[in-house]
C-alpha cells in the first residue's frame, strides 16, 4: 500500500482504501490505497495487465471490488454507481460506439444519459478538429482517430467535475494530442479532476503534476512527477580532446555506465557542481546533460528490481 501524503479526504474527488480484486486465486488488484485531490491530473501507469483497467472499472461502479472500498464524488461507486457516472466524464473505447448512429446523434444520446447540457460541445470539437460535416455521418464511417475524436467530445462535453480517461489519445495525430493536452490544462485550471491511463509517457510527463505506478495489481510509487525524476539519476555525457583522465569516477556521486573512443556516459546525482569542477580542468571538446525522464523512472519499476534505488536510472539510457 502507497499512501498520497494527504492528511484528508476533504478535498479529494476520488478516494480507495485498500482496493482489491481477485479472480480466483489471481489478485487484479492489491490493497490499492488512493486519495486524488480537487483540481490535478493525475497519471494511473502500468503496462497491459498490471490493473489499471480494473481498477477505472471498479471506479465507474461497472465492477465490484472483492474487498476494500472505493469513493468517487462523494459517492460509494457500488451503491450509487449511477450517480458516480452521472457525475464523470468517462472516455470509453472508441470500438463501443454505436457505427449505426450519425456522430451528432452519439453525441446527443451521450449528453442524455448524463442528465447535463453539452455546453463544452464546440470548445472541445475545435480543439480535436472533428468537422461539422462529420458529425452527420454514420460512426461506421469513421476511421479511427475520428471514432477517438468523438469519443473524447463525448466525454467532455457535459462540463462533468471529474474526467476518467482510458488511453485518450489513442490514434490521435500529434498536433491533436497538443490541443487536447491544452484543453485538459484549460479544464483543471477551472476545477476539474482528471484521472489519466495512458500508454505514452511523454504525454503524460507533459501533462499530469502526479502519478501513480501500478505493478501486479499494487501500487509501487505515487508522488508528483518532479518528485518522482528527482529520485532517479541524470546522465552526462561528456567528449575529451585526448585519453579519458584519471580521477573522473572519483568524484562524488558519479559512476561510468559507458565508454567509447574518448566518449564517457556518466550517472550523477542532482548536483553536478563537482562533476563540473572537474571537467573545467580537463580539456573537454563536448558536453550533454540528459536529466530522467518519466520514461526511464518508468522502465526501472519494471526492469531493474536487483539495481540499487540510488543508482537506478544509468541502466536504461543508451551508449
Amino acid at each position: 500500500m502507497v499512501d498520497t501524503g494527504h492528511a484528508s479526504s476533504d478535498n479529494s474527488v476520488i478516494v480507495t482504501k485498500g482496493l482489491t480484486k481477485r479472480y480466483g486465486d489471481v489478485r487484479a488488484l492489491s490493497d490499492v490505497t488512493l486519495s486524488i485531490s480537487r483540481g490535478v491530473i493525475f497519471g494511473f501507469l502500468g503496462p497491459n495487465g498490471a490493473g489499471k483497467t480494473t481498477a477505472i472499472r471498479i471506479l465507474m461502479g461497472f465492477l465490484r471490488a472483492s474487498a476494500g472500498s472505493a469513493n468517487v464524488l462523494g459517492h460509494d461507486v457500488w451503491s450509487n454507481g449511477v450517480a458516480v457516472r452521472r457525475n464523470v466524464g468517462y472516455l470509453v473505447t472508441a470500438d463501443a460506439l454505436y457505427p449505426d448512429m450519425a456522430g451528432s446523434a452519439q453525441l446527443d444520446f451521450a449528453a442524455r444519459l448524463s442528465g447535463r447540457s453539452p455546453r463544452l460541445r464546440e470548445r472541445v470539437r475545435e480543439a480535436v478538429e472533428l468537422d461539422e460535416a462529420s458529425l452527420q455521418r454514420r460512426l461506421g464511417t469513421y476511421s479511427k482517430g475520428m471514432r477517438q475524436k468523438l469519443a473524447i467530445i463525448a466525454a467532455l462535453q457535459h462540463d462533468p467535475e471529474l474526467l476518467i480517461l482510458d488511453e485518450p489519445t489513442d490514434g490521435l495525430d500529434p498536433l491533436i494530442q497538443r490541443n487536447f493536452e491544452a484543453l485538459l490544462r484549460e479544464l483543471r485550471d477551472r476545477g476539474t479532476t482528471v484521472f489519466m491511463s495512458s500508454h505514452d509517457l511523454a504525454e503524460v510527463e507533459r501533462t499530469c503534476e502526479r502519478v501513480a505506478v501500478v505493478r501486479r495489481g499494487g501500487l509501487v510509487a505515487n508522488e508528483t512527477v518532479a518528485d518522482l525524476k528527482r529520485r532517479y539519476h541524470q546522465v552526462a555525457t561528456v567528449r575529451f580532446a585526448g585519453d579519458v583522465p584519471s580521477g573522473l569516477t572519483a568524484i562524488p556521486d558519479v559512476q561510468l555506465v559507458g565508454r567509447e573512443d574518448g566518449v564517457v556516459h556518466l550517472s550523477l546525482g542532482q548536483d553536478v557542481n563537482a562533476l563540473l569542477r572537474f571537467l573545467a580542468t580537463t580539456d573537454v571538446r563536448d558536453f550533454s546533460l540528459q536529466p530522467p525522464r518519466l520514461q526511464d523512472v518508468f522502465m526501472d519499476f519494471y526492469d531493474t528490481d536487483d539495481i540499487p534505488a540510488d543508482r537506478r536510472g544509468a541502466k536504461e539510457r543508451p551508449l
